[in-house]
């Protein structure tokens, strides 16, 4: 691998991360805490408040590789990522959905093109997707095996069309090492995958929507329920697209 940091390396740094890093979860609080302590409106709030987490969870991953001394081989283009099984909650989904409908107006109809493209083109992968179960102790790699790419990948670009508001497993899946084992594997060793910053990106969003359905505001979410539910994003978008779902 030449110059690129073997998997040894990385897992001794990896040991190394898991024995000293102290996460700040003020990054987090303090999102919440200005957002509810502000006069903004409550859909303002809440967009904010999401897209805001989730560029703590950013924040959080810079701060994790300055820690370790290691710097992602990632590059715009590789979207190698973009085939995993992206699972989200259907009140992050919701949000979602709210984003996009504050986009531009072209950008917007072009993802909406771009899903009935979608989901023309990959009717039996999807199904076979979606129908894998969560608790599937090969759930990863079965889906993976299926190469389906996400609802959201520009194929032709290899491009996320929404890539600021992209969810945290897209954020927190990087590879140290060389490049090209991306390319050749379809779970790579060598890759790594910061999943437990969801609970800290999510507790900032569930007790925001929470503050605000407490106070008696009206919501775009079914809170609680919402938090709660669960599915694959193509499922969600799916919902969404064929007006089952409404935010």
């Amino acid at each position: 691998m030449g110059g690129y940091l073997t998997y040894e390396d990385i897992r001794k740094k990896s040991d190394v991360l898991n024995e000293s890093y102290e996460l700040d979860v003020s990054i987090f609080e303090e999102v919440v805490d200005e957002l509810l302590e502000s006069e903004k409106d409550t859909e303002s709030i809440i967009l904010e408040g999401f897209e805001k987490l989730l560029r703590s969870v950013d924040e959080t991953m810079t701060d994790i590789d300055s820690f370790m001394e290691m710097k992602p081989n990632c590059f715009m283009g590789c979207a190698f990522c973009c085939y995993f099984p992206i699972r989200v909650s259907k009140m992050e989904a919701k949000l979602f959905f709210r984003s996009i409908e504050h986009m531009e107006p072209d950008r917007k109809e072009d993802i909406y093109r771009h899903w009935e493209k979608y989901y023309e083109k990959f009717p039996r992968k999807l199904e076979e997707a979606l129908a894998i179960e969560e608790d599937d102790p090969e759930m990863k790699w079965k889906y993976k095996q299926l190469n389906l790419p996400c609802p959201m990948l520009d194929e032709e670009k290899q491009l996320c069309k929404a890539y600021e508001i992209r969810p945290v497993p897209c954020r927190t899946y990087v590879n140290y090492s060389d490049p090209t084992v991306c390319a050749t594997e379809h779970m790579p060793k060598e890759t790594t995958s910061y999943d437990f910053l969801y609970n800290f990106y999510f507790q900032g969003i569930n007790e925001l929507v929470q503050a605000l359905y407490e106070n008696g505001e009206e919501l775009p979410v079914d809170y609680p329920m919402d938090a709660w539910s669960y599915d694959y994003l193509p499922g969600w978008i799916r919902q969404y697209q064929q007006g089952e779902m409404h935010v």
